[in-house]
């Protein structure tokens, strides 16, 4: 799937569909980054820190009580 046509809703609203959020990985509540690049606008998923914590490479260990202290 490289295309899919979409419409801008009446309070420019734009809804993506479900098989390019997931192939993504975009889900209810997540963050996105906009930027406009000459006439095309570049929508990009940020990675929720949390999820990349527990689902990343690992680089360090900490306990959990030392990760709430901070």
């Amino acid at each position: 799937m490289s295309e899919i046509k979409t419409r801008i809703s009446k309070k420019f609203t734009l809804y993506i569909p479900k098989a390019i959020a997931e192939a993504v990985g975009l889900r209810e509540g997540s963050i996105v980054r906009l930027r406009v690049e000459g006439s095309r606008i570049i929508i990009e998923p940020i990675p929720d820190p949390f999820d990349y914590a527990l689902k990343g490479p690992k680089y360090a260990r900490i306990k959990f009580e030392d990760f709430e202290r901070v």
